[in-house]
């Protein structure tokens, strides 16, 4: 596999900075409000535009303890977890930070903590076996319809919950364009497939010609219906989301696009911004959450979220149980944690405020959709069931044994 250098990476995106003229007055106030925190000697012109972003991400403990008050010995561990796991933040996520809260949820998804070291023992390097479902190599093969394309293993934010940590100890690296034709001779020969997700790390950070010329190849193969794109993007660095990216996304629909919000406090008017640009383009936006420890495992977290998605034309489609990823195990939640959530806020708020919980099943086994049984016996002709409201009530099951025949049917 070809690797291309991380700062090759960063400059490769357009040059382009956002136009003031076509952010809406609240935006404009939260970016100076949010980079007067941290950033005060920040242009504006900077702070929206997502290369500088990109390029000053927070990627050492001497540079974070600038921003967060970390004691001697809170940098020495977390530099000793850095050499294993690394990480990058970027401004604008930085931003949301509350310095003042070691237990912050947004801090927990990005600042590295000691029990990524000291808990690791239960978790795996690959726990989906994406390895062993790779046909070539960065495409993985495991559903009947749909393949995954891997592209690239940089990120704007190296999440501490990621499902691909093991990547950051490889280097920074974005597949080649003989790696490419090969993922997408292999769609050419498979006519099952018909939907296509490219993920990452995350594809964003590819520059917006390189990833027009992957979904401009995906269009001239006739059996792919669509095209999915999974990004943290709009969460992490919304200033992505510019016009021509939208603009060439636009072009070769239907793509829609997998986003990742945890917490309501990362649905900030930027955040907001970012996804009704991509809606106006003809991108429709889903969020898939992951149930993690101290950042959203109870309901008002959860039900918080849901509704904030709402608001923001965002649809909450999964809610993962983490998945079970060597360094991650202080995020992992009891299984009945995610169905109590769901038993929560189903019937209790519109059914499109709530989500599927799944788990991702170890080896390779795929997502399963887990929630609350709301059949509790077989009864007769019918089932016994209960609502939302813990009423109990007789449902008779239609069965074709119950239809009746034309010398039944009445004159």
């Amino acid at each position: 596999m070809k690797t291309t250098p991380a700062l090759e990476i960063a400059e490769e995106p357009p040059s382009k900075t956002a136009d003031p003229s076509s952010v809406d007055d609240d935006e404009h106030s939260s970016d100076t409000l949010r980079a007067g925190r941290f950033f005060p000697s920040v242009s504006p012109e900077n702070w929206r535009d997502w290369r500088w972003q990109f390029k000053n991400r927070i990627t050492s403990v001497e540079e974070l303890s600038r921003y967060l008050p970390l004691s001697s010995k809170q940098q020495a561990k977390l530099h000793l977890v850095s050499l294993k796991y690394p990480f990058a933040i970027t401004p604008y996520y930085l931003s949301l930070i509350d310095p003042a809260n070691p237990a912050d949820p947004v801090r927990a998804q990005a600042v590295p903590v000691a029990e990524e070291l000291t808990m690791a023992g239960e978790g795996l390097e690959d726990p989906l076996a994406e390895h062993e479902h790779s046909v070539v190599p960065g495409l993985v093969h495991r559903y009947p319809d749909r393949v995954l394309m891997v592209l690239t293993d940089i990120c704007p934010m190296l999440c501490r919950h990621c499902t691909r940590k093991r990547e950051w100890r490889t280097g920074v690296w974005t597949r080649s364009h003989v790696e490419v034709q090969a993922m997408l001779d292999y769609i050419r020969w498979h006519p099952e497939v018909r939907d296509v997700i490219i993920s990452g790390g995350d594809p964003l950070t590819l520059s917006t010609a390189r990833l027009e010329t992957v979904l401009a190849a995906l269009r001239k193969i006739k059996h792919v219906e669509i095209i999915r794109l999974g990004t943290r993007f709009p969460v992490v660095l919304p200033q992505r989301i510019d016009d021509e990216l939208c603009g060439m996304l636009s072009k070769y629909g239907p793509i829609w696009l997998n986003t990742h919000f945890n917490h309501p406090r990362e649905i900030t008017p930027e955040a907001m911004h970012a996804c009704d640009k991509l809606l106006r383009s003809g991108v429709p936006v889903n969020n898939q959450a992951v149930l993690l420890k101290g950042v959203n495992d109870n309901l008002e977290t959860q039900r918080a979220l849901c509704h904030g998605l709402l608001r923001a034309k965002v649809r909450p489609y999964y809610l993962f149980q983490c998945d079970d990823v060597q360094g991650t195990e202080h995020f992992w939640t009891p299984v009945e944690t995610g169905i109590q959530i769901i038993e929560e806020l189903r019937g209790f708020t519109s059914g499109l405020a709530v989500p599927n919980y799944v788990i991702d099943l170890p080896h390779g086994g795929g997502k399963i959709t887990v929630g609350p049984n709301y059949i509790l016996a077989r009864d007769g002709d019918g089932f016994l069931v209960r609502n939302y409201q813990e009423r109990v009530s007789h449902y008779k099951n239609p069965g074709d044994n119950h239809i009746m025949s034309k010398e039944q049917v009445p004159a």
